[in-house]
C-alpha cells in the first residue's frame, strides 16, 4: 500500500577539492604480479546479481586489471553462499538476512555492485556512499517518490565525495543508440515531435508462499510481483524505454495521466498492462504502452517521430544525413560497457555520477504508475516540488528498513482499483 511520509531532511555536504580524492584507493597491488587489482563487494546475489559481478570481471579483464570480491551479501543465506561458493569466496564473507549489505560495505571493496529488489536500493546506496563505496547500482533506484528523491540527495553526497555512481541503464552504454543519439542532436530527423516506447512482454518469473513462511521472506523471495518492492513492472521494467525518451529528448515530462489492469496475474498485487501518455511540453506526446502477459504479442522497444524524419530507438533511423562521432566501444555488451566505463572513470580522476539522472528516469516510471492506480492526472511538480500534492510524500511500505526490524505486514495480494462504477 501506499502510505505518505514526514518530508525526509537530509545532512548538508562539504564540498573536497577535486573529483579525483576519492574515499578510497581505486588500485591495490597484487603481490608479486606488478598488476593492479580492484576489490569489489556484491549485495544481492539473484540472477542480476550474478550477471552484474560477471559483467564487471569482464570489464577489469578489459582495462587489465585483476578482481578481488571481498564480500558478498543476499537476504537469504543459500544464495550468499551459493554465489559465494562460485566465486571462490570462504563461506564467513557470504552475509545474509535483511543487514547483510552493512556487513558486505564494511570489508575494504572499493566499489560495491548493488542488485537488490528496488524497494532496498535507496537505503543501501546511501550506506555504501556513507562508507565511501563507488557504486554500480541496478534500475530502478527506487519504488516511490520519498525514495527517488533520496538518491538525488545521496547523489549529491557522492559529488561531494569524489565517488562514482554508475547504474544499469546499459541503452546508454552501447553505440548503435549513441550514434543515433548524437544523430538527433545534429538535426537528422529534425525536431522530436512524438512518440512511442514499449516493453510489452511476460511474466519473467512468479514465486509461491510455501507453509509456514514469514511475511518478510515471501515479499524478499517474489520482490518482482509486488509494487511495494518492485514498483510494478512500469518502473522496474519499462524504465529501459521511459529512459531512452527521456534522454533522446532531453527534458523530463510535465504530465502523465495512464490507465492499466490486471486479469491474469497470479501472485502480488501488480498490474498486467499499463498504457500511460506523457507529456513532454511544447505539444510533443510519449506514449509509454507495457505489458507482461503470456500468450500476447511481444515488442520491445522505442521510436520517436521528428519534424524530418523518423527514428527507431538503436536502430533504424530515417533523416538527413550528418556528421556523427565514431562510437567505438570496449565491448559490444552495454551491461559490461557501462562497468568500463565506470571503473575508467575513477582511474582518470573524472568519477561518473548518474545518481540523479537515473532518479529522475524512476521518478518518471512511477509518475505513471501513479497515474494507473488512481486514475489522476500526475504533474511532475506533484513529486518533486509540489509539498502540498498528495503524492509527494507518497511511499511504498513496507520499506526496506522496516525488514531490518524483523517481521513486516503483507501487502494484499490485489491490484489497485481506480475510479468508480
Amino acid at each position: 500500500m501506499n502510505t505518505p511520509l514526514d518530508r525526509r531532511t537530509f545532512l548538508g555536504h562539504s564540498a573536497l577539492a577535486g573529483a579525483a580524492l576519492a574515499a578510497t584507493p581505486v588500485f591495490a597491488q597484487t603481490s608479486g604480479t606488478g598488476s593492479k587489482k580492484v576489490k569489489v563487494g556484491l549485495i544481492g546475489c539473484g540472477g542480476r546479481g550474478n550477471e552484474a559481478i560477471n559483467d564487471f570481471t569482464k570489464a577489469c579483464q578489459i582495462l587489465g586489471l585483476e578482481v578481488e570480491v571481498t564480500a558478498v551479501g543476499d537476504f537469504f543465506k543459500d544464495k550468499a553462499v551459493a554465489t559465494g561458493k562460485r566465486l571462490g569466496l570462504a563461506e564467513d564473507k557470504c552475509f545474509d538476512g535483511a543487514d547483510n549489505y552493512h556487513k558486505v560495505l564494511a570489508t575494504d571493496c572499493q566499489y560495491v555492485l548493488n542488485a537488490t529488489p528496488p524497494a532496498f536500493r535507496p537505503i543501501q546506496f546511501a550506506a555504501a556512499i556513507e562508507a565511501g563505496k563507488h557504486c554500480f547500482i541496478e534500475k530502478p533506484v527506487a519504488v516511490d517518490p520519498v525514495g527517488a528523491r533520496s538518491v538525488i540527495a545521496t547523489g549529491e553526497k557522492a559529488a561531494a565525495k569524489g565517488l562514482a555512481v554508475v547504474t544499469g541503464t546499459q541503452r546508454r552504454h552501447q553505440s548503435s543508440y549513441l550514434r543515433n543519439k548524437a544523430a538527433i542532436d545534429a538535426g537528422a530527423i529534425g525536431a522530436i515531435k512524438g512518440g512511442v516506447v514499449q516493453w510489452n512482454g511476460t511474466v519473467p518469473w512468479i514465486k509461491r508462499r510455501v507453509e509456514g513462511e514469514s511475511n518478510a521472506s515471501y515479499l524478499a523471495k517474489n520482490w518482482l510481483n509486488f509494487n511495494e518492492t518492485s514498483g510494478d513492472h512500469i518502473v522496474e521494467q519499462h524504465i529501459h524505454n521511459l529512459d531512452v525518451a527521456v534522454w533522446f529528448l532531453d527534458r523530463l515530462p510535465v504530465t502523465a495521466i495512464g490507465f492499466g489492469g490486471r486479469a491474469r496475474r497470479e501472485t502480488g498485487n501488480m498490474f498486467d498492462f499499463f498504457s500511460v501518455d506523457y507529456d513532454f511540453g511544447d505539444d510533443v506526446h510519449i506514449h509509454s504502452q507495457c505489458r507482461q502477459l503470456s500468450g500476447t504479442y511481444g515488442r520491445v522497444g522505442e521510436m520517436f517521430i521528428g519534424t524530418e524524419g523518423s527514428c527507431y530507438g538503436g536502430g533504424k533511423l530515417n533523416g538527413k544525413q550528418v556528421a556523427v562521432p565514431d562510437f567505438k566501444m570496449d565491448s559490444d555488451n552495454g551491461q559490461v560497457q557501462e562497468h568500463v566505463d565506470m571503473i575508467r572513470s575513477v582511474m582518470a580522476g573524472k568519477p561518473l555520477n548518474h545518481a540523479k539522472r537515473i532518479a529522475e528516469v524512476t521518478m518518471v516510471a512511477i509518475m505513471g504508475r501513479i497515474s494507473a492506480y488512481t486514475g489522476q492526472l500526475i504533474r511532475w511538480t506533484d513529486l518533486m516540488s509540489n509539498e502540498k500534492s498528495p503524492y509527494y510524500n507518497m511511499a511504498c511500505t513496507p520499506a526496506a528498513a522496516d525488514f531490518e526490524k524483523g517481521e513486516v505486514p503483507l501487502p494484499e495480494e490485489k491490484p489497485p482499483v481506480p475510479g468508480k462504477a
